[in-house]
């Protein structure tokens, strides 16, 4: 069923969870509006299917509620469309009396330290990118390293270290393609070497991801006890905080634990910060600083460096949004500026019937859930302040624009072929699904 002229119309750039949730409660809100979710790929769902890593199936569960989103009768979902490229915002009024943004945040934070750029040094979200097969990933990725530092003390840090560290044939149960599964059989990695700037107390690892650092039956998790401390404030830090202290729990019992002789090891270092690194041309050191506990939480540097013989670096400090064409960009917070989700310009003032949800309204902090509460507070704006405003108000008045501008668009049947073909690929290899990893691929599917 399609949706047609209505008392409002939205457009929401984005097809993610961010996104996705804004247009579920628009539709159940008290207006009579249809929304179309306008999202650059091929393919929805955004961090759920190019960032949660392919080992935790249970995560990507989310995509059945947000799959019956999609399937609503007043939502469409016009993919491969780039706001920018395709279309101009401005030109996007014309069909919409209010337009959101939630085009989240998938470029890595840089660290600012010396040697970052070095060959050899990689940012997390391009590696997350690369074994999730998004379409904009390069195809291969130098996996030679025998000896990685992984920088950082979030989930992120913990799945790139367990991909490192698990065997190729381990992710065969997953839905990764064949080139993605090649390369993780052919990786030379033994030792991955996890390093937090901060104490264990104040690990920003989920409990159950932690946990399951140690299942694979080829990787064994070493917690180094130096740097490994827990001060008066660690303490309450975590009598506040339940997550924190099955964090920790779970650390103290492996510190100190001896190998088993597994043929990988993945290490754990806490109060070590990053101060360089370093190599003739590429990566062959990391240097980083042991750093201690002041007494609330922060920690300043003692001066006592040591020198970690790498390969390898991956930067896992975080994500970064990226400026949207014709929309303001505060670059130093890395989100588009805004108030409750009504968006200012440079001056303070306000846009007009627009609007941003997700990352790209907060920052990349919190859970995919965490969302919810974005898109509530800015669809509470949206619904109390637009008004109809567009002159071309049919949904056949926009199919005929991106027809004309060559825009190849993918809808929800091309997703849903798509979606079948993959899960056909699983089927005829005992697995729940194989990804299509490139965007030519992904539109030749959905046209059949």
């Amino acid at each position: 069923m399609t949706p047609t002229a209505s008392a409002l119309r939205v457009a929401i750039v984005g097809g993610g969870p961010a996104g996705i949730y804004a247009a579920d409660l628009l539709t159940k809100s008290e207006v009579d509006v249809s929304v179309d979710i306008l999202e650059r790929l091929p393919a929805p769902f955004g961090l759920v299917r190019y960032g949660v890593a392919p080992d935790h199936p249970r995560i990507k569960e989310i995509v059945k509620a947000l799959q019956r989103v999609l399937a609503h009768p007043d939502v469409r979902l016009l993919g491969n469309v780039d706001l920018g490229a395709d279309l101009k915002l401005e030109e996007l009024r014309e069909f919409y009396d209010a337009v959101v943004v939630a085009t989240g945040a998938r470029t890595d934070r840089d660290l600012g330290i010396p040697g970052e750029d070095l060959p050899g040094s990689y940012g997390a979200a391009d590696f997350v990118s690369w074994y999730d097969s998004h379409p904009d990933a390069p195809a291969s990725w130098p996996l030679d390293a025998q000896h990685v530092a992984v920088l950082g003390a979030g989930n992120v840090a913990l799945d790139v270290a367990r991909v490192l560290a698990k065997t190729g044939d381990e992710m065969l149960t997953t839905d990764i393609p064949a080139h993605v599964h090649e390369a993780l059989r052919d990786k030379r990695a033994t030792d991955v070497h996890v390093f937090a700037r901060r104490g264990p107390a104040y690990a920003k690892f989920s409990p159950l991801e932690l946990r399951e650092l140690a299942h694979s039956p080829n990787v064994d998790v070493i917690v180094h006890p130096e740097g490994f401390e827990v001060d008066d404030a660690s303490m309450e830090h975590i009598g506040r905080n339940k997550q924190a202290k099955m964090v920790l729990d779970t650390l103290a019992n492996w510190v100190g634990r001896e190998p088993t002789g597994k043929p990988h090891r993945i290490h754990l270092h806490f109060l070590e910060q990053p101060v360089e690194i370093a190599g003739p041309g590429k990566v062959e050191t990391l240097r980083t600083e042991r750093t201690r506990l002041v007494g609330d939480g922060n920690v300043v540097g003692t001066g006592l460096v040591t020198n970690w013989d790498v390969q390898a670096v991956y930067r896992a400090v975080g994500y970064r949004s990226s400026a949207i064409a014709d929309l303001p960009f505060d670059d130093r917070a890395a989100v588009i500026p805004n108030d409750g989700g009504r968006v200012l310009d440079l001056d303070g003032g306000r846009l007009p019937a627009t609007y941003v949800t997700g990352w790209i309204k907060r920052g990349p902090v919190g859970l995919i859930g965490h969302t919810k509460s974005d898109a509530a507070e800015t669809v509470a704006h949206l619904v109390a302040e637009t008004t109809p405003t567009a002159t071309a108000r049919s949904t056949t008045d926009v199919d005929a624009f991106l027809l004309d501008r060559g825009v190849a668009v993918a809808d929800l049947d091309h997703w849903l072929r798509v979606d079948q073909h993959e899960i056909a690929l699983g089927e005829a290899q005992g697995r729940l699904r194989i990804k299509v990893a490139s965007r030519e691929e992904m539109l030749s599917v959905g046209r059949a």
